[in-house]
This record gives structure tokens, C-alpha cells and sequence, in this order.
């Protein structure tokens, strides 16, 4: 009894050693055990265990792996189970970046929404002359100017305003011919009909002649009142306003038609602004416009468009447009330019994305949208108007989705985004996983959408945030070794490019002609980016 007594405790010692050797092992079971996952059940909360099917590519390329691994990159495959191949087709074209990196690279999101866009058509304009308003001082017969009572161009004057004296040896023999014929008719009042008639008609014919040569009325009641004639002749101005051109000199001999004086009237005035071609469209008469010049930058003159010029400027290719502006004050004068912004009305709400979330190739528009934890999906979208700030989105967006509005170019060189949307639409998104065989031809691998240089720091100006940095040949780039100036991604970039520090640089070319440092290791520490001839190897 001793005995069985002893083997049933040293039983139950071995067993509970064994059992807890197995918990104390659990932890580090194999991938294929870690990576199945207890779901419970809607029904009646049994747990369920999925079965892991394969990890797939997380730039959506055709490409599974059966174990764990990273892509070229760096970033870890997606593990995809049982039920969701079919039931998230999407997923496989997403996009994913570390959380740690998304802080570092600035990224910034805001939801597609529903809005009217008001947008601005601006052009550039000058101040001109109401047409309308301007006057020329021409007499119609010949002569001198006698005396000048406005001898300076740009003077005020007054709506009947005298400007200049002339003498002219027809107006006086017009002025005699008138006054003889009024005394003629005067004393053959009581004559018979036949005189009296041939009198009055030859008085009627040398009054028509003064008022052809524009002689006022007043002058030509003095001239019948007084039967003498006046030597010289005053020229008043026939509006108030301002003398824009002086001809008109002491002593000088003019003919018919000289223009002597030109008055404008500067209390209204016009804005001839070039509109582009592609704006002309929405441009309306009776448009309210805004006009902004640059001697009062801090006021803003208010007109309405009153006319759209019916011909276009085929070196300019714009359509002169007319505003007209009250100018009290006469602070508008002619020939200042200006900034005209006419408002253009929406065509009703419709779902919007701030500008620059949309990645233009120049043959296709692209926006990412934001999963959350780092996942972004390339969707591609049709666009229609926009305004200063927002552009309407046609197809590929709805509304609240949320849209990458900042860092997208540095989204891009990050995760390839380039390869990503190239891969849209194979087989391999979601298919059943590969054999993983050594002998089987991988898919290509995607080419880096930045590039690698390595070389050595010559300054840096933290200020505006560039580095000058002399590096070895780019082979992507078939660039030679030479010295270029750089811009960084992030300020945070500037604490590994010190002034003489050998360093191993990723770039990407944001715009024409400039090129971002996206990330920035000691010499000899950077991680390579070239894509692996069997992306299975190793596995």
C-alpha cells in the first residue's frame, strides 16, 4: 500500500512539472498557432477558432507568402484568414505604413464633404476713361487763341468753365452779317411782306451759322441785345470733370477740327479686365466684381460687370471684360492696374476634397483615403469645378470618407504607391496562396518609387530647411557625383545631417527640379530598398 502510495504521488509531481513546462512554453508557439484567432459566436457566444489562410502583400501586389515575412520595404505581410478574401476584395489594394511613420511624415486627413463651390474668376485690369464721359474742345472755323484762362494739363474745371479766347475773322464777319440783319428786320417791321420775309430769312441763316459753330446762347442773345459785335470768343467747358490733353497755346494759329482741349469726368470711371479664355464662360453681365488696387491695398472697390467685349486677344488668349466704378474722390486714376475677382456661383452641393489630396500623374487623378492604423487606399476619381481651396469630386469619393490632405508625395515614395496602383485588378488580390516553391517564378518586384545616394554633408540651413550635400552617382537617376542643394521632409531629418557627416540618404523629386530627403542614416547603416529576387526566399 506504501508502495502504490508513492508511485501515485510521484505521478502527480511529474504530471504537474509537465504542465507547467507546457504554460510556461505557450507563448512561444509557432507562427501558424499565434496567428489563429478566437472569434466568439453571434449566436450563443461559443468561441470559434479561424483558420489562417495565407499573409499577402501590404502594397497589394500578387504576391502571398504561407509564413510571415516583410516586403522590400520593410513592411510586414497582412495575414488573411479564412472568410475574408471574398468578403474584403478592397483590402488587397490597400496601403500600409507604420503609425510611427505616419507622425513622422506629417500626414493629415479631413473628410470629404458636401459643400457649394463659390468659385473666383481673377484677372488682371487697368483703370480707364469712361468713353462716355470724355469731351474734346474742337472749334469749327478758323483762328488764333487769344488768351488761355486753363493753361495746365490735369486742372479741375467746372461744367461751364471758361477755357480759352480765340479770334477769328469769320466769327466776326458772321457776327456782323447777324447784328445788320436783326437791326434790317427791326426796321422793316411795318415794309411790306416781301421784304420783311427776305430780311428775316437772311437774319435766321446768319443765326444758324453762329449756333453751327457752336456759339452759346447766351452769347448770340448778347450779340442781338447789343448789335455789336465781340472781337475774341470764349470756349467754356461742357462738363465738370478734369483736363486730360492741352493743345491749346497762347498766340497759336488752329484750323477747323484741331482738338484744342480734352475734359474728362472722372466721377465714374472703368476697370478693362483680361479674363482667360477657359474663365470667360462663367462670367456674366451684371456680375457684382470686387476690384483691389495697389495703392490702397487696404480698400476694396465694389462694380458691376456691364460688358463682356465680343472679340479675344489671340497673344494673350483672354476677353476684355468692363466694370464700372464709382470714384468718389478721384483716388481711381486712369491707367493704374488692378485685380479683379468676379464671384461664379456653384451648381449646388456636391461632395468636395480640399485641393491638394488629389495626386495628378497629368492621365489620371488619384486620392488616398484613410483607413485608420496606417492603412491608405489608392482610389482613383473623377473630378469636375473647384474652387480656391476644394475641387469636386464626380466618382471615387462619397462623402465623409476620410482623404489624405498632407504628406501624400511623401506617402508615395514611402509605401510605392506607384506599383500599388499598377497593380489594381490581378488575379493574385485575394486568390488562394502560392506553393511558396523555390522553383515557381515570383512576381516581379516593384521598382522604388524614391531614390539612394550616398555622400557627405557640406552645410545645412536649418532655417529654411535645405541641405547642401556632396554625393556619389545615382544610378536611378544616371546622375554623376556632384554637389546639389536638398530639401527635408521633416525638420527631424536635421538631426542626423550634421556639416561633415557621411551619411545614406532616400530622396524623392516632389515638384520639377525638387528634391525631398525622405530619410537620412549614418554611412554603412541604411537599410537597402532593392527589392529581393524571390520575395519568398528565406521562407
Amino acid at each position: 500500500m506504501k508502495t502504490g502510495a508513492g508511485i501515485a504521488i510521484g505521478l502527480s509531481i511529474a504530471l504537474a512539472a509537465g504542465g507547467g513546462y507546457w504554460l510556461g512554453q505557450r507563448p512561444a508557439a509557432s507562427h501558424d498557432a499565434a496567428a489563429t484567432q478566437v472569434a466568439a459566436s453571434p449566436a450563443g457566444g461559443a468561441k470559434k477558432e479561424r483558420k489562417l489562410l495565407y499573409y499577402r502583400n501590404p502594397m497589394g501586389l500578387p504576391d502571398t507568402s504561407p509564413t510571415p515575412k516583410k516586403d522590400p520595404m520593410g513592411m510586414d505581410y497582412i495575414p488573411v484568414y479564412e472568410g475574408e478574401a471574398d468578403d474584403e476584395p478592397a483590402a488587397a489594394n490597400s496601403i500600409r505604413i507604420s503609425t510611427e511613420k505616419v507622425q513622422k511624415l506629417g500626414v493629415r486627413t479631413e473628410a470629404a464633404e458636401l459643400r457649394v463651390l463659390d468659385k473666383q474668376v481673377r484677372a488682371a485690369g487697368r483703370i480707364e476713361i469712361d468713353e462716355r464721359r470724355s469731351f474734346a474742345i474742337s472749334p469749327k472755323f478758323e483762328g488764333y487763341v487769344e488768351r488761355l484762362h486753363v493753361n495746365v494739363t490735369g486742372q479741375p474745371v467746372a461744367k461751364g468753365q471758361p477755357l480759352f479766347e480765340v479770334y477769328s475773322p469769320e466769327l466776326v464777319s458772321a457776327q456782323r452779317e447777324y447784328a445788320i440783319a436783326a437791326q434790317g428786320v427791326d426796321a422793316l417791321k411795318d415794309a411790306g411782306g416781301e421784304a420783311q420775309s427776305g430780311m428775316k430769312q437772311l437774319a435766321e441763316s446768319s443765326l444758324l451759322r453762329l449756333r453751327n459753330w457752336d456759339i452759346s446762347e447766351e452769347q448770340i442773345r448778347a450779340l442781338a441785345k447789343s448789335g455789336t459785335s465781340k472781337r475774341t470768343l470764349t470756349f467754356r467747358s461742357p462738363v465738370s470733370g478734369v483736363v486730360t490733353e492741352k493743345k491749346a497755346l497762347q498766340g497759336m494759329r488752329f484750323m477747323p477740327g484741331d482738338t484744342l482741349y480734352q475734359v474728362a469726368d472722372l466721377s465714374s470711371v472703368w476697370v478693362v479686365a483680361d479674363v482667360f479664355e477657359q474663365d470667360i464662360a462663367q462670367v456674366r453681365t451684371g456680375a457684382m466684381a470686387k476690384v483691389r488696387i495697389n495703392a490702397y491695398p487696404d480698400k476694396v472697390f465694389e462694380g458691376r460687370v456691364t460688358y463682356v467685349y465680343p472679340t479675344l486677344n489671340p497673344e494673350t488668349r483672354t476677353v476684355p471684360v468692363r466694370v464700372e466704378l464709382a470714384n468718389p474722390g478721384q483716388l481711381l486714376k486712369p491707367a493704374m492696374f488692378a485685380q479683379v475677382e468676379v464671384p461664379v456661383g456653384g451648381k449646388g452641393q456636391v461632395v468636395t476634397v480640399p485641393t491638394s489630396a488629389v495626386i495628378d500623374s497629368g492621365t489620371r487623378q488619384i486620392v488616398l483615403i484613410a483607413h485608420g492604423e496606417g492603412r491608405f487606399e489608392p482610389r482613383d476619381v473623377k473630378l469636375g469645378g473647384h474652387s480656391e481651396s476644394h475641387i469636386e469630386v464626380m466618382d471615387g469619393v462619397k462623402a465623409g470618407e476620410k482623404v489624405v490632405v498632407a504628406a501624400n508625395f511623401l506617402i508615395d515614395a514611402e509605401s510605392n504607391l506607384k506599383a500599388a496602383v499598377g497593380g489594381f485588378g490581378h488575379s493574385g488580390h485575394g486568390g488562394a496562396p502560392k506553393s511558396g516553391k523555390d522553383d515557381e517564378k515570383p512576381a516581379a518586384a516593384p521598382q522604388a518609387a524614391g531614390h539612394r545616394a550616398e555622400g557627405t554633408v557640406d552645410s545645412v540651413d536649418a532655417k529654411d530647411g535645405t541641405v547642401s550635400l556632396n554625393h556619389g552617382p545615382v544610378a536611378s537617376l544616371k546622375w554623376p557625383a556632384m554637389t546639389m542643394e536638398f530639401k527635408v521632409a521633416n525638420p527631424s531629418l536635421l538631426q542626423a545631417l550634421k556639416p561633415g557627416v557621411k551619411v545614406d540618404v532616400e530622396f524623392v523629386e516632389r515638384q520639377p527640379g525638387e528634391w525631398v530627403i525622405t530619410s537620412a542614416t549614418p554611412a554603412g547603416k541604411a537599410a537597402t530598398s532593392t527589392p529581393a529576387a524571390n520575395p519568398h526566399a528565406g521562407h
